[in-house]
C-alpha cells in the first residue's frame, strides 16, 4: 500500500508493525503530483519534499516481521541538484484503475465535486488507466455549466449512480462559543503565543493539534486565510449550531474534523493544493513535532516500531518557501528533551525550522547558518529561567543581548 498519512488508524497500524502489510510511506504532495505526472504523459518529477531524510536516503520501513523487525526497508531516491537545492526525483504513478466518487456528474462523464470532497479525486481520474466514477446524481448532457465542471469526461470510463449517499463524519467538531474555556494548560498556552506570529494578511497552514489551536487565538485586528492541503482556501470555525450550522461531511479539514468556509473561500484539487505549498504563496506554516535539532532539523512523523503516523502533508509544507514554526511542549512525557543537538527520529525535513514555540521559551532557528547555526532564545515563560530551560534541552543554545521579553499569549 502505498499512503501518506495513517492517523488515528489503529488497526492498520497494528498491521503494518505485525508484518500483514507493506507500507510504502510517501508525502502527500508528492502522490498527488506523481499521479498528476501520469496523466500528463510526463515519467518523472522533481520534488524537495524528504531531501535531506530518509525518506531520500533510503531506510523507512515497509514490511515488519511477525518479531517486531524489519524485513524490507525503503531503497533511496535519485537526487539531483538545482539552483544549489536538492530535490528528489520520483516516478510517475499510474494506477490499473482509479475509484473516483463526485457530487454531480452528466451523462459524457463530466464530473462536479462538492467542497473539500475534491482533494484526490480528480488527480487519481487523470492518472488511472481505467476509471469508474461514482456520482451523487445524473444529469443530462447539456446540463451542467462547462465553468463549473472541475474534470472533464475525457478521463471516465464508466460512470456509477450511487445508491447509497451515506457519508460519515469521521470527526464531527461544532463550535464551543459560549462555553468556558480552560485556558490554563500548557498546550493553550502555546497555541496562544504561536497566534502572535499571524500578520495581516497571510495565507497559513496549520497543522494537526497544537497548530490547529491557534486559529481561535487570532489577535483583533489581523486578518489571514487559512488553507486546508486538502483543498480549501478559507477554512473557517468549526459550525455553530446556536446559528444554524451542522456538520457537513463534505467540508472538512486535515485532521477530519468538520469546518466552515468563509466567505471568498475555493476549493480545488490536492495537487493544486501542493503547487500553492511548494510554490511559495503559503506565507506561514506552523505544525507540531517529536524532536528538534539545534540545526533546524523536525521529526514528526514516525516512531520505529512504536508509532505510524506518516508524513501527510509536513514534508511538502516545511520544504517549501514558507517560514516554518513548529509548537510543542518542550519535553516528553517522560521528563526527556525534545530539542536535541540532532535528532533520533526519522526527519520530516531537514534544516527546515525558523523557530520553535514550547511552554517555556521561544527559540529561533538559524537553519541557513547565518550566525553559525544553532539556536537563540529570545523568549521565556513567565516563572522560567535560562538555567532551567538549559536543564530540559539536550544542545546548546545562545540567549540575545539584554533582558529577555517574556512570552506573551
Amino acid at each position: 500500500m502505498i499512503g501518506s498519512y495513517v492517523g488515528e488508524n489503529k488497526n492498520f497500524e497494528r498491521m503494518f508493525f505485525t508484518g500483514e502489510l507493506e507500507v510504502e510511506l510517501v508525502p502527500q504532495g508528492t502522490i498527488a503530483a506523481r499521479l498528476r505526472a501520469a496523466g500528463s504523459g510526463m515519467p518523472a518529477i522533481f520534488t524537495p519534499a524528504g531531501a535531506g531524510t530518509m525518506y531520500a536516503n533510503g531506510g523507512i520501513p515497509v514490511k515488519y516481521g511477525k518479531d517486531g523487525s524489519v524485513v524490507l526497508a525503503s531503497e533511496p531516491r535519485p537526487t539531483q541538484m538545482f539552483d544549489g537545492k536538492e530535490y528528489v526525483m520520483e516516478y510517475a504513478l499510474r494506477p490499473e484503475v482509479s475509484l473516483v466518487k463526485a457530487y454531480k456528474a452528466d451523462t459524457r462523464g463530466n464530473l462536479i465535486f462538492r467542497g473539500t470532497s475534491q482533494n484526490s479525486n480528480p488527480d487519481c481520474a487523470v492518472a488511472g488507466k481505467v476509471v469508474l466514477a461514482e456520482a451523487e446524481s445524473i444529469v443530462e448532457a447539456g446540463e451542467l455549466d462547462p465553468d463549473e465542471i472541475h474534470l472533464s469526461g475525457v478521463y471516465v470510463d464508466h460512470l456509477i449512480l450511487a445508491t447509497d449517499n451515506e457519508k460519515r463524519i469521521e470527526r464531527l467538531r461544532l463550535s464551543s462559543a459560549g462555553n468556558v474555556e480552560d485556558t490554563s494548560g500548557p498546550r493553550v498556552k502555546i497555541a496562544k503565543r504561536a497566534a502572535k506570529e499571524f500578520k495581516d494578511g497571510m495565507y497559513v497552514n496549520l497543522g494537526i493539534g497544537i497548530p490547529t489551536m491557534t486559529s481561535n487565538y487570532i489577535p483583533e485586528g489581523v486578518h489571514i486565510e487559512l488553507q486546508g492541503e486538502n483543498g480549501l482556501m478559507g477554512l473557517g470555525p468549526y459550525p455553530d449550531p446556536s446559528i444554524g450550522q451542522i456538520g457537513d461531511c463534505d467540508f472538512i479539514n486535515a485532521s477530519k474534523e468538520t469546518i466552515t468556509a468563509i466567505k471568498g473561500a475555493s476549493s480545488f484539487s490536492s495537487s493544486e493544493s501542493f503547487s500553492m505549498i511548494r510554490g511559495g504563496h503559503i506565507d506561514l506554516t506552523i505544525l507540531g513535532g517529536m524532536e528538534c535539532s539545534s540545526s533546524g532539523d523536525l521529526a514528526s512523523f514516525f516512531i520505529p516500531g512504536k508509532l505510524l503516523k506518516g508524513m501527510g502533508g509536513a514534508m511538502d509544507l516545511v520544504s517549501s518557501p514558507s517560514t516554518v514554526i513548529v509548537t510543542m511542549e518542550h519535553t516528553a512525557r517522560n521528563g526527556s528533551p525534545k530539542i536535541l543537538e540532532k535528532c533520533t527520529l526519522p526527519l520530516t525535513g531537514k534544516g527546515v525550522v525558523d523557530r520553535i514555540i514550547t511552554d517555556m521559551c521561544v527559540f529561533d532557528c538559524d537553519k541557513k547558518g547565518l550566525r553559525n547555526g544553532g539556536l537563540t532564545l529570545v523568549e521565556l515563560a513567565s516563572g522560567v529561567t535560562v538555567d532551567y530551560v538549559r536543564e530540559a534541552t539536550a544542545c546548546s543554545f545562545d540567549v540575545i543581548d539584554g533582558d529577555i521579553p517574556l512570552m506573551e499569549y
